[in-house]
């Protein structure tokens, strides 16, 4: 008998935990007639910068466009000029790199610490230069930057930190929420995100009152008076029906992030590491992980993944190849950066999800354990 596919995310079941909440929600927006910037989008808002602890959401359209706009902000501000520079993990994903070229600045990739594969707040300094204006900070798979040391460097040198909090809905840093570490924050709400929508979606989280009164206009086509235009703005709003769904999955978050942790804890404690070339996770005790990602790193990352689809396992590499190396970015070809290089190359993220149950939990770890042998 054909054993029953673990899928990596299985999004259907994750949302039809929630469904009769989604379906009356989507219900009201719909009885409502307003799909745009109206009561739902303002709820959320507020409810979304409580939880981040912070004065201020601004939803947007994506988790890219949160970020390019915090950049706009800070242009229109003139604290940002164009072709400044912005330093940025060199493994993180592209978009990050994306939001910071689509904004006119250029992107100053830094290596990441070896164990929690944030970007190592040892060699931010060597990178600041006089264009340097920020660091753009990526609390990746869920884990928080050291962001002590990273803030106090930006103290030293008056840059701004801009938190990519892409997959970090909920982590802490010593009791502190990603989202209020930095300057400003960029969420992304893509659906396969701790907190994701039915579409796509993103937010600006900041306690800066100016620059969240310059976004809000910015992502209104520039507007805040419907038809006069303060700035060259585009339009990135987040709209009612994904809102309101956010509000239903936003209340159950913590919960769902518990259960992502058991997944993570058994990972942690049953995956045989000691005895072979695997590398789990390493978690810091300055904060709370949220795993939106469990990622594993060995040689033969390969081998492993074959190993597990044939068990019907169904695994992601995040990433496969380094933002340096893409076709996209010829511009980077020339940097040499060999831990990121290494850590593209022996990377697998297995399955995690609220929905997991303990058998897949199980099987997952007995097949790579029975790999490893």
């Amino acid at each position: 008998m054909e054993k029953e596919v673990i899928k990596f995310l299985d999004l259907k079941a994750v949302n039809e935990a929630y469904r009769p909440e989604i379906d009356d929600a989507i219900q009201r927006v719909l009885d409502s007639g307003w799909y745009l910037l109206g009561e739902e989008g303002t709820a959320f808002e507020q409810e979304f910068a409580e939880y981040c602890q912070a004065k201020h959401c601004l939803g947007v359209a994506s988790g890219l466009d949160a970020l390019i706009l915090i950049l706009m902000g800070y242009r229109e501000l003139g604290l940002i000029e164009e072709g400044d520079e912005i330093i940025v993990p060199a493994n993180t994903y592209v978009a990050s790199i994306l939001a910071i070229s689509r904004s006119g600045l250029t992107p100053i990739l830094v290596e990441p610490d070896e164990q929690t594969y944030n970007i190592d707040p040892t060699l931010i300094e060597e990178a600041i230069t006089k264009r340097t204006k920020a660091i753009m900070v990526v609390h990746l798979y869920g884990q928080c930057a050291d962001m002590d040391s990273i803030n106090e460097l930006a103290k030293k040198h008056d840059l701004k930190v801009i938190e990519d909090a892409a997959q970090a809905h909920g982590a802490t840093y010593k009791g502190r929420r990603a989202g209020s570490l930095g300057n400003a924050a960029g969420f992304s709400f893509y659906p396969g995100k701790n907190l994701g929508a039915l579409g796509d979606g993103g937010a600006v989280i900041t306690s800066d009152s100016a620059l969240a009164e310059i976004i809000t206009a910015l992502r209104n086509y520039g507007s805040l008076e419907k038809y006069y235009n303060r700035h060259k703005g585009m339009n990135s709003r987040l709209d009612e029906l994904q809102a309101a769904v956010l509000r239903v999955k936003l209340k159950n978050l913590d919960v769902d992030t518990e259960k992502r942790r058991q997944v993570a804890e058994d990972y942690l404690l049953d995956l045989k590491s000691d005895t072979s070339s695997l590398k789990l996770p390493h978690v810091a005790d300055y904060g709370k992980h949220v795993w939106h990602l469990f990622v594993i790193r060995h040689p033969n990352r390969d081998v492993i993944a074959a190993r597990l689809a044939e068990q019907g396992i169904q695994t992601v590499i995040h990433y496969p190849v380094p933002p340096h190396q893409q076709k996209g970015y010829p511009e980077l070809h020339g940097l040499t950066l060999p831990l990121t290089e290494i850590i593209h190359q022996e990377v697998l993220s297995l399955p995690i999800s609220p929905a997991m149950d303990d058998d897949s939990t199980r099987r997952v770890i007995e097949t790579i354990n029975k790999s490893l042998v």
